[in-house]
């Protein structure tokens, strides 16, 4: 779209009243009709439109700083771990709202301005379940596409405060939002990954995939196939974590949304990576023996067609296609 917003950027939406006439001028292009003036009509409802466009703009600036109000002050029985959700329900709900608000780039812009990952940040390590849940997904919603939000989070110490939530805390509405809210600081972000990988992160994420939460698993697995087609260099310590047999071992539960991802994962850590090739042969894992089954169960199911695509490139890398290139080290 055309137009300059508030910082010069042609794609950035306007902030201001002038900013949005320049767009709409600029959208326009050159004009080489005769045109006749505006009504005073048209006027008013062009004015009428502006308005309301601008007004709900800082509708939402106000309704943030108003929820960080609301975070600002103690709980009642803020001391009480065991104090009931109704106590705490103003504070739940503006995190409900934050976390919708900053799905949208520009509140999310705002909410950083207005420091607002200090205050939700407090409440990672907060005694109350939602209330740590309820951070946690603001602070994913916040940086998972702002750069900005990301680094300021990292700065902050906002991954080892997640990391501890996904690896121990003992509520399970806590480990898959902490989830959500790594992934968002790790993915694209080469920061955030450095910070992942000295903090034992590869190490929490195994502990993730053994989740008696099948969402959590799939959750997991999923961010662990991303980190592998982004990141190959994090085949090694995988390997010396003994993420092969670890995943192979999960194809073995019954079948459920992590499998696709897992399936996945094996086939981004055998790819190029001998090593790994040699260890899915070994024949204690009969390794083989589950993927041709698997490869039946899915066949004709239009639903998992990329699972079974998974399958077919694995048992082609470690099984169908011997070289003697796959069975010598790098």
């Amino acid at each position: 779209m055309a137009g300059v917003g508030a910082g010069g950027d042609p794609r950035e939406p306007p902030r201001n009243l002038q900013g949005l006439l320049e767009m709409a001028v600029a959208a326009t292009g050159p004009q080489t009709e005769h045109r006749e003036p505006m009504g005073e009509e048209r006027q008013r409802w062009l004015r009428a439109a502006v308005a309301e466009a601008m007004g709900g703009a800082g509708q939402e600036v106000e309704e943030l700083r108003r929820c960080l109000e609301v975070l600002a002050r103690p709980c009642p029985g803020e001391e009480a771990a065991e104090r009931g959700p109704g106590e705490t329900a103003p504070h739940e709900r503006a995190l409900e709202v934050l976390a919708e608000l900053c799905e949208s780039l520009d509140n999310a812009t705002d909410f950083c301005a207005l420091g607002g990952l200090e205050v939700v940040l407090g409440l990672l390590g907060h005694p109350w379940a939602p209330l740590r849940a309820g951070a946690a997904r603001v602070v994913g919603a916040c940086a998972q596409n702002l750069p900005g939000a990301q680094g300021r989070a990292l700065a902050l110490g906002a991954l080892p405060a997640l990391l501890e939530c996904l690896r121990g805390d003992p509520d399970p509405r806590v480990p898959p939002r902490a989830l959500f809210a790594i992934s968002c600081l790790v993915r694209a972000q080469a920061e955030g990954l450095a910070q992942f990988e000295s903090l034992g992160g590869l190490e929490v994420l195994g502990g993730a995939l053994q989740s008696p939460q099948a969402p959590l698993r799939a959750r997991a697995a999923f961010l662990l196939h991303s980190l592998l087609r982004e990141h190959p260099h994090l085949k090694e310590p995988l390997c010396r974590l003994g993420m092969v047999p670890q995943l192979v071992a999960l194809l073995r539960t019954e079948h459920d949304g992590a499998h696709e991802h897992i399936l996945g994962a094996l086939c981004s850590l055998a790819s190029d990576f001998p090593r790994v090739i040699r260890e899915c042969r070994v024949p204690d894992l009969r390794l083989e023996e589950l993927l041709r089954e698997r490869r039946c169960l899915l066949q004709g199911r239009e639903e998992f067609q990329e699972e079974l695509e998974f399958c077919e490139r694995l048992l082609q890398l470690c099984f169908e296609t011997p070289t003697e290139e796959s069975t010598m080290d790098r």
